[in-house]
């Protein structure tokens, strides 16, 4: 099959909205256990939207000294990749359960995939969101702000992805700032990278709710993995 083709899934994606915050355990039990159901064929695919309570996760490359503020909220074990995260309310977390067995065993393209559909979504509200080599995330130049000490824009990042692959199913996801309290990612150095800062769409000047990403995801969704 060639890269990113879909003609071989079977059954539609599953969407899941959770009101209130969602214990990250909880989180954790829920996704191994519809990841197993994935891979035993007993279960679609799923696409999970929920807001945690403040923590911090670490990530399979975490380094001790990113974690500032270890006291300040809990912090877990995420077993996925990357580095220090911070989730908490105003914070839509989205965690892809997809089967990548169907939709090509290709990392480097899922993760891309993973980005894109976040810069897709942000369009939807005229935000353009980057990647950048080397930096994880998905970003937005700020104009209104000094440039940095090298003479480049500065930049904050607006979405987080960590994912982790069990037989080619995959956990975790993408986390994107909605509303949440920015003042929280003070306790870490956000995905290990220093010198940059966060934001979220309300800090840009847009008052988007959780339910507007949510209908913005669905339909980048059904661009980018053509499944929905």
């Amino acid at each position: 099959m060639d890269e990113g083709g879909i003609a071989d899934i079977v059954r539609p994606v599953e969407w899941r909205i959770s009101g209130g915050l969602v214990p990250y355990p909880d989180a954790l039990a829920t996704m191994e256990a519809r990841v197993e159901a994935i891979i035993a064929g007993r279960a679609p695919e799923l696409v999970w939207l929920l807001e945690h309570p403040p923590l911090y996760t670490a990530g399979t490359s975490a380094n001790p000294a990113d974690l500032l503020a270890p006291d300040r909220f809990p912090v877990y074990a995420a077993r996925r990749g990357g580095e220090y995260t911070y989730h908490g309310p105003g914070q839509r977390v989205a965690y892809a359960m997809l089967d990548l067995n169907r939709r090509g065993r290709d990392v480097r393209a899922f993760v891309w995939r993973l980005e894109e559909w976040v810069i897709r979504a942000l369009a939807s509200f005229t935000v353009t969101g980057e990647r950048r080599p080397g930096r994880v995330g998905v970003w937005v130049v700020r104009p209104d702000r000094p440039p940095r000490p090298d003479g480049s824009a500065a930049e904050d990042k607006i979405a987080a992805i960590g994912v982790r692959l069990r037989r080619w199913a995959s956990f975790h996801g993408v986390a994107i700032n909605v509303e949440p309290d920015l003042s929280h990612f003070g306790g870490i150095v956000p995905c290990g990278i220093r010198g940059h800062g966060v934001t979220s769409l309300v800090d840009l000047g847009l008052p988007v709710t959780l339910p507007d990403l949510d209908l913005a995801l669905a339909a980048a969704f059904a661009e980018v993995f053509g499944e929905g």
